[in-house]
């Protein structure tokens, strides 16, 4: 068995010198006057001071009167920690001999050998952690994509700001409207280099008022403004809606941002910050659900209408499995003969309280609430029935039904239009799909397969309110349309108004060029008839002809039609 040899004092002194030399933290050693003895190599390439310029030279190199106020009452803190403690630990920016700003951990101790004070110190460069510390608190508080505020800092800052403030507060909460439609047109990179550029017009706008401006996440944005008049800042946030009229390009194309905004009012609305933040939310709900685009101040009446909106929606989807829904039928007229080709199918809901609801009081609610392809099956499950009893009684009249984006997007929808035809005897081409603009904007490429198949078997189609959107035209030439329907908007007033004549003649040509045929909507007056005849007009519908009615009125007008011939 090897006995222990204890090594000699020299020899232990040497190694624990050698050990120190080789550190990678600086370290260096002081007198009682806080004046350097000596320090390592580490101290020496993290500092870029020598041993020799050091040595008999104070903590803070340069005599006390030469210090700065700052570097002086840190000199009188280390000392008092030092005198009283006898410890001393922080962590604060060192600069180096040639001015780099260095994130230091700092440990000082004092202990005496043979009546003699010495001050043994560590330095540790930390720059690295604070860095990671520094990239992990942004993190947690700006938003990555524009740099700004997250919720979290804009509640906080708000906080602050309540509890100090002589002045009002106004809280706004903005949304880009049809965000949803954007991500699924452009892709998520384009729409985040239009968020950018929105923030970047918003900062060069240098609202005077303006606080804080915070972007949640999305299309979402808080703003929080202090002022004494609070007519100023409806004029800061009217000028971000006019900023929106100017366009953002993209791929070279013009795209407008639509901007809606609710706010909230310190005192007036209250005073605790989350309840003014809610209460701003629930204002831009309210004008989001009246379409968007413009400024609305929170009224406690929202509240209500909040309370009426959910019971809406328990209503709705009651309706639903119940069965209230049902189609009302708006006669289709060929113009020269004013016998009845078809008829459109217009919803209506029948309540078991208030009676018979127009799509007016309640369609909004079924596409926010997502029941839009259950009210679709609802309908042409009606419409199919009643196709094929006037098919029994030897009317071979078609109905129109209207479709939406969400309709087209259920992966049930095409499945569920053909067994239509199975469950009821009744031919494809008795069915016409009215498809309206918003279904096609996202070119989605389901939409465009749904579409090809539906006319693979048989199915009619119709392009609805044709000529009111920007890209009516490409969707002739990308989709299978058998029908037009030329919006009332160009029949109002075509008795009197040329332009409109001009737009109806050129949609009219169009549609015989393509092979297509158009029906115009909206007719009112006999006079309108008459025009649109003579212009080339086959068919056509509006309150002239029949306003909507149940199938049993549409049963007895299609028995007088055949009468009548």
């Amino acid at each position: 068995m090897s006995t222990f040899k204890q090594i000699s004092l020299p020899i232990k002194q040497q190694l624990l010198s050698k050990l120190c030399e080789r550190l990678d933290d600086a370290i260096f050693i002081l007198d009682a006057e806080l004046r350097y003895l000596a320090i390592n190599a580490a101290y020496e390439d993290m500092l870029g001071y020598d041993e020799a310029f050091l040595l008999g030279r104070p903590l803070g190199i340069y005599a006390a009167e030469f210090l700065s106020e700052k570097e002086a009452a840190l000199l009188r803190h280390i000392t008092n920690r030092l005198d009283s403690n006898g410890f001393y630990e922080n962590e604060f920016v060192l600069a180096s001999r040639y001015g780099q700003k260095i994130n230091c951990y700092i440990a000082f101790n004092r202990t005496c050998i043979e009546a003699t004070t010495y001050y043994f110190a560590i330095i540790r460069d930390i720059s690295s952690a604070v860095k990671d510390r520094q990239q992990l608190t942004h993190l947690l508080n700006y938003n990555q994509l524009t740099g700004l505020a997250n919720r979290k800092v804009f509640l906080s800052h708000s906080h602050d700001l309540l509890t100090t403030t002589e002045q009002q507060l106004v809280i706004a909460r903005a949304n880009i409207d049809r965000y949803r439609t954007l991500t699924n047109s452009l892709g998520q990179e384009l729409v985040n280099n239009l968020m950018i550029e929105f923030v970047g017009r918003v900062n060069s706008l240098e609202l005077k008022k303006l606080h804080c401006f915070a972007h949640f996440g999305g299309d979402d944005f808080g703003l929080l403004f202090e002022c004494k008049d609070t007519d100023m800042i409806c004029s800061e946030l009217d000028s971000i809606l006019q900023m929106c009229e100017r366009p953002f390009k993209v791929k070279g194309k013009d795209i407008y941002l639509q901007i809606s905004i609710g706010v909230s009012y310190y005192p007036q609305d209250g005073n605790q910050v989350t309840n003014l933040v809610n209460k701003a939310e629930k204002a831009l709900h309210y004008i989001k659900q009246q379409g968007g685009r413009g400024i609305c101040r929170y009224s406690d009446k929202m509240n209500y209408i909040a309370i009426d909106n959910l019971q809406l929606e328990s209503e709705l989807r009651k309706a639903i499995n119940d069965n209230q829904f049902e189609p009302y039928y708006q006669p289709k007229i060929e113009l020269s003969t004013g016998a009845i080709t078809g008829f459109e199918a217009l919803v209506r809901w029948r309540h078991p309280s208030r009676g018979l609801l127009s799509p007016k009081k309640f369609i909004d609610a079924i596409i926010r609430h997502k029941m839009s392809f259950e009210l679709f099956c609802q309908m042409a499950l009606q419409i199919a029935e009643q196709l094929s009893i006037w098919q029994d009684m030897g009317f071979t009249q078609y109905v129109s039904i209207n479709a939406d984006a969400a309709e087209f997007r259920h992966p049930e929808f095409f499945g569920f239009v053909s067994q239509l035809f199975d469950r009821y005897p009744i031919h494809p081409y008795q069915l016409h799909i009215e498809v309206t603009e918003s279904s096609l904007m996202l070119r989605h490429a389901n939409i465009k397969q749904q579409l090809i198949a539906l006319k693979e078997l048989g199915v009619c189609l119709a392009l609805d309110d044709f000529g009111t959107g920007y890209a009516s035209l490409s969707y002739l030439q990308e989709y299978p349309f058998d029908f037009i329907k030329v919006d009332r908007s160009f029949i109002s007033e075509i008795a009197h108004n040329r332009t409109q004549q001009a737009i109806v003649q050129c949609i009219l040509d169009l549609a015989t060029a393509l092979d297509m045929s158009a029906i115009a909507e909206g007719i009112e007056t006999e006079q309108q008839r008459d025009l649109l005849l003579q212009m080339g007009s086959k068919y056509g519908q509006g309150y002239w002809f029949g306003r909507p009615v149940a199938a049993e009125l549409a049963t007895t007008l299609l028995t007088e039609s055949l009468l009548s011939k």
